[in-house]
C-alpha cells in the first residue's frame, strides 16, 4: 500500500516476535462484555465499507506512530516505556497483517481490537516520557474510536436527543466544554451519499465493536446504549438490539 507509513521503531533493536502476527492470533478481550456471543453477523463477508474504513484507521495508527517516533527520539527509554513503544509497534504491523488475510465481519473486529490496545500503549509512552501517570484503561473517544483513549466523560446530546455521559478524548471534551461541537466521525451512507455518524452505518458496526467490546462494563457505554432513543445506533451497532 503506497499510503503505508514506513518503518517505525528507530529506537529499538531486536525484539521478541511479534505476538499479533503469529498465525490464528487474536485478542482475547473481546470475548468479554459486549463480545460475549452478541454478534451473529461475525462470520459474514467483509463488505467494501468496513474493509477500507479500517484501513483508514491503519494508516491514521501509522501516523501516530511516526509523531511518536519525533517525540521520543533522543530520550533514554526505561524498561516499561520501551515495553509499551514495542506493543504500539507490534500492534501496527499486527493490524496490518490481519487486514492482509481478513474475510469477515470477525475478522474487521479483530483488528480494531488489536488498534485499541496499540492506542492505549501510544498514551501509556506519552505518559511516561513526560512525567505523568499512566493513563486509566479506558473506552476510546465515542465520537471517534480512532481518536484514541478517552480521558473523560463529558455531558452531550445529538440534536433532538437526550443528554448523556460520553466517554471522549481531550480534544472532544474541550471542545465540549467550550460550547463547540465534538469532532464526530462522518461517514458516507445511502444512494444519495448523505453523511452521517459512524454509529448510523450498519457496516461500521465490526469496528464498533472490536473498539469497545472490552469496556461492557463501563458506566457511560451503558449509559448510552441505554438510551437508545438518543443514540440508537450504536446500540444497534454493539448488537444489545433485538430490533
Amino acid at each position: 500500500d503506497p499510503r503505508a507509513p514506513q518503518p517505525f521503531g528507530m529506537l529499538h533493536g531486536p525484539q521478541p516476535p511479534n505476538p499479533f502476527l503469529q498465525q490464528g492470533h487474536a485478542p482475547s478481550f473481546g470475548q468479554q462484555g459486549y463480545g460475549a456471543g452478541y454478534d451473529p453477523a461475525a462470520q459474514q463477508p467483509i463488505s467494501e465499507t468496513s474493509r477500507r474504513a479500517i484501513d483508514e484507521d491503519i494508516t491514521r495508527f501509522g501516523d501516530e506512530l511516526r509523531d511518536l517516533d519525533l517525540d521520543v527520539v533522543g530520550r533514554e527509554l526505561d524498561e516499561a516505556t520501551q515495553a509499551d513503544y514495542t506493543q504500539a509497534l507490534d500492534a501496527y504491523d499486527g493490524a496490518k497483517q490481519q487486514l492482509s488475510r481478513a474475510r469477515s465481519n470477525a475478522d474487521v473486529r479483530t483488528i480494531a481490537e488489536i488498534m485499541e490496545g496499540g492506542r492505549y500503549s501510544v498514551a501509556c509512552v506519552r505518559a511516561r516520557v513526560n512525567g505523568r501517570p499512566v493513563p486509566e484503561r479506558r473506552p476510546p473517544c465515542f465520537f471517534d474510536p480512532a481518536h484514541g483513549v478517552s480521558v473523560a466523560d463529558v455531558s452531550w446530546a445529538p440534536p433532538g436527543g437526550a443528554p448523556r455521559q460520553v466517554p471522549a478524548c481531550a480534544a472532544d471534551a474541550s471542545r465540549i466544554r467550550t460550547g463547540h461541537d465534538p469532532s464526530i466521525r462522518m461517514v458516507y451512507a445511502g444512494p444519495q451519499g448523505a453523511m452521517v455518524p459512524y454509529w448510523d452505518h450498519r457496516d461500521y458496526a465490526p469496528l464498533a465493536q472490536g473498539y469497545y467490546g472490552r469496556f461492557g462494563g463501563d458506566p457511560a457505554l451503558r449509559s448510552i446504549t441505554n438510551g437508545a432513543l438518543m443514540i440508537g445506533g450504536f446500540a444497534l451497532l454493539m448488537g444489545l438490539l433485538d430490533d
